[in-house]
Order: structure tokens, then C-alpha cells, then sequence
């Protein structure tokens, strides 16, 4: 497996935007309508939304589509995390490319809440040591968790502002979360055994599998991130095991090109098709992925199609 270099931002550019900071910065970094919440990705954006209502205004870093894997944050964006009341970013080095500005910033003081460590993350099944000690980022991909993770975020603003506010919103939004997870439960209740084996664009589907009784048969790339590129004998390994499971579909994703998944297919010259799921970003409005409840339902609806 062949891993590419993480970009990573100047360390002098992070601290002339620290200085230029903290220098516009007074006593309380809240603006006038409120508290100033960041989000690293859409969906934690989403969540974010949810528990804060109108008593924050909620600004995400990684944009529409993009994988959050490799995004660098413009100097504009440093600048906002410095002086943010809270900032909500995933962990578990799921924004590789934010890594070293979040690490940098949270030096300095800067309020960063990292949710992933704190949703019980399972391990990166298969992979290096090293990696599972990480855990598995993809922790929004089990509602449950994401019904903790709106307590957690309404407890740090509590902390933050105080008021009873904020976790009354939580739990009304967990209520919703819970009611998601018994919908998909439904949903992917007719999809046999044997054909509940799910093979991924990238490890990302862990949470999904653990929660619903899926099993991972195999992933086009190798471990929990993107970035990472699969050899040729990764590759004839992985058409071995769609073969040998009679998998009927290819899970890629969204956010990241397809090709490699559509090359595999084509290898076996079977009819295994190649499904996109929304797994590393929210989508339009209208696109049926535009909260992470609706997308959550989405990509159960598709992989139920899928594998039935």
C-alpha cells in the first residue's frame, strides 16, 4: 500500500493568522447574535444546527462534496477556528488535512471539541496496528452515536453560556435520531443474510455494518482513509473475494471518483454494479442528502436496492 504525502499548511502562515488574531480578538470571542460555532464538516455542521438553534450561528470549514480527508483550510477559515467559541471537529484524524492547524490552534487556546474519541469508536478492522489504536472515524454513519454526540455538543455549550437551552434542543433531536434508527432497521430488514456483505469504495461502512448486522467483505482502498492507493494485487485480491462472496455491489462514494470501483467491476464481468452513498458529506437541497437523517435514509434505500 503506498500512502500520499498529507499536505500540510506552513507553519508560518498558522502563526501570522494566530497573531492577527488574537490581536482582533477582546475579552469574549461571541458575537453579537450569540455564540460563534465552527464545524469542521457538513454533517457535524448539521448536528451542530440542530442543538445550538438560534443561539449560535454555526460557520463549516469543508464544503459541499468535498472529502474531509485532505481539505486545507484557507488562512480566512484559521482565523475563524482561533476565534470561535466552540469548535466541533470529528477526530480521530478523519480531517488529516486540518490536522496540523487544529493542533496548532488548540495549543494556543482555542476551544476544539473532538467528538469521534468520545462515541465509543470501534477499531479499523484489518488494518495496522497502529491505525486500530486510531479507531474508525466514521462514527455519523450509526444515528445512536450521533444522538450522543447532540448531548455532547449541548453540554460543552452549556459549560460554555449556560442555560437549559441547549440540552432541551439535544434531546429533542436524539428523539429524532433514535426514531431514524428504528426506520432503517425497518427498511433493511428485507435484505437476507447472505446477502447482508458489503464491499466499500474505503473503509467507511463500519459503524453501518456494526450496527444493522452487515459483515465488511472487503474495501477498493485500503483502511479508513482516502488517501491511501491500493496495489494491483490489493485489487486481484479484492475481485477474489466478490467472486467467491457473490457480492452484487460496489458501495463508493460521493465525495471521491469511482474509478477505481468501476474498474473492479468490470474486471469480474458480472453484473456488480457500483452504488454511490453519501458517507463523507451532506449534498444539496432536493438531493435527498441534505441533513445527515435524510442521508442516513438514503443511503439505507440504496443499499437495500443494491443488495436486493
Amino acid at each position: 500500500m503506498r500512502s500520499r504525502l498529507r499536505r500540510r499548511l506552513p507553519v508560518w502562515l498558522v502563526l501570522s493568522v494566530l497573531a492577527t488574531g488574537m490581536a482582533g480578538c477582546g475579552t469574549s470571542r461571541s458575537s453579537a447574535n450569540g455564540l460563534e460555532v465552527v464545524a469542521t464538516t457538513t454533517i457535524l455542521g448539521d448536528v451542530a444546527r440542530n442543538v445550538v438553534g438560534d443561539g449560535a450561528t454555526v460557520e463549516v470549514l469543508i464544503p459541499l462534496g468535498a472529502d474531509p480527508h485532505d481539505y486545507q483550510a484557507s488562512s480566512q477559515q484559521v482565523a475563524a477556528i482561533q476565534q470561535a467559541d466552540l469548535v466541533i471537529a470529528n477526530g480521530l484524524m478523519l480531517e488529516e488535512g486540518l490536522q496540523d492547524v487544529l493542533d496548532s490552534l488548540t495549543g494556543d487556546g482555542a476551544n476544539i471539541l473532538e467528538l469521534a474519541p468520545l462515541l465509543d469508536p470501534l477499531p479499523l478492522s484489518g488494518q495496522p496496528e497502529d491505525e486500530r489504536r486510531e479507531g474508525d472515524p466514521h462514527v455519523w454513519l450509526d444515528p445512536l452515536r450521533m444522538a450522543q454526540a447532540a448531548r455532547i455538543i449541548a453540554t460543552e455549550l452549556t459549560a460554555i453560556s449556560g442555560g437549559s437551552e441547549w440540552l432541551a434542543r439535544a434531546e429533542s433531536y436524539s428523539v429524532e435520531l433514535v426514531s431514524t434508527d428504528r426506520q432503517i432497521e425497518a427498511m433493511l430488514s428485507v435484505v437476507p443474510a447472505p446477502r447482508r456483505k458489503l464491499v466499500t469504495n474505503h473503509d467507511s461502512l463500519g459503524y453501518f455494518a456494526a450496527r444493522y448486522g452487515f459483515e465488511i467483505a472487503g474495501t477498493v482502498i485500503p483502511g479508513g482513509s482516502t488517501l491511501a492507493e491500493p496495489s494491483s494485487s490489493e485489487l486481484a485480491a479484492l475481485v477474489g473475494v466478490i467472486e467467491r462472496e457473490g457480492v452484487p455491489a460496489i458501495f463508493a462514494e460521493t465525495t471521491n471518483p469511482s474509478a477505481l470501483a468501476e474498474a473492479v467491476a468490470e474486471e469480474l464481468g458480472t453484473e456488480v454494479e457500483v452504488v454511490d452513498l453519501y458517507t463523507g458529506s451532506l449534498s444539496e437541497p432536493g438531493s435527498g442528502a441534505d441533513t445527515l437523517i435524510s442521508m442516513l435514509l438514503t443511503n439505507a434505500e440504496r443499499i437495500v436496492k443494491a443488495l436486493t
